[in-house]
């Protein structure tokens, strides 16, 4: 009788990032829920279908003023995946968990972990020099359904994007095509970016949280290259040519 050893491969472990859009309630909460309300009505259900991330930061709630918060909002057909910014003694197992927002970072834990700490103990600069804000280029289109986030700069797309797609940049996009779907800049809080496409026929456009929708775009610009800014707290767009 022959023993076989079989040889097992050191565990890897990997942590994701997923992209989940974050909401924070502000007093009166009644007033809040409401206006939540009627932007999934103006944004086509944007808040309907993806994760959504409760911050708190804002509100003091009582363990069943949240539950109640929740069920206003599952009414409304928003999932509420997690809860941030909120005293763990208020949570508990009925309730989404506690989140802490930390960097996008994929860890691996293999036989070559020696080499990962020699690969830490890099200068500096080095590092800082990786960090730098860049811009993520695709070359081909984004097809119908795809969600591209991209939080560290400019996102270019050499095509078109597709209907239902979402792009989601830190910076700017720039859409060298026909712009359908979601396009959404500033997602950092960056006021300065701005949306550039070859062809408007965009669902939605926003920068740092301000939106504008398909039925509040000059009709005139349909078909057009555009581009779009922030002014103040509007969202301006116009003609290229």
């Amino acid at each position: 009788m022959t023993s076989v050893a079989h040889h097992r491969q050191s565990p890897r472990f990997v942590c994701r990032s997923y992209m989940a859009v974050a909401l924070a309630p502000e007093p009166p909460l009644v007033e809040w829920i409401a206006e939540i309300e009627q932007k999934i009505k103006d944004t086509g259900n944007f808040l309907v279908g993806p994760p959504v991330v409760l911050d708190l930061s804002a509100v003091k709630l009582s363990k069943s003023a949240i539950a109640h918060l929740l069920a206003q909002l599952e009414q409304r057909g928003v999932r509420v995946m997690g809860i941030e910014n909120a005293d763990p003694s208020q949570l508990d197992a009925a309730l989404p968990p506690l989140l802490r927002s930390t960097k996008k970072e994929i860890v691996e834990v293999t036989a070559a972990a020696p080499k990962a700490r020699e690969a830490q103990r890099e200068k500096p600069q080095a590092r800082e020099a990786r960090s730098a804000p860049a811009t993520l280029l695709l070359d081909k289109p984004v097809r119908s359904g795809q969600s591209i986030y991209f939080p560290d700069g400019d996102v270019t797309v050499l095509g078109s994007v597709g209907s239902g797609a979402e792009l989601v940049a830190g910076g700017s996009i720039h859409v060298y095509g026909t712009l359908r779907g979601r396009a959404m800049a500033g997602s950092n809080g960056n006021t300065r970016a701005r949306i550039f496409c070859t062809k408007i026929e965009a669902e939605l456009l926003a920068i740092d949280g301000h939106y504008l929708t398909a039925d509040l775009m000059d009709k005139a610009l349909r078909d057009r290259p555009v581009q779009a800014w922030l002014e103040g707290s509007a969202l301006k767009i116009s003609a290229l040519d």
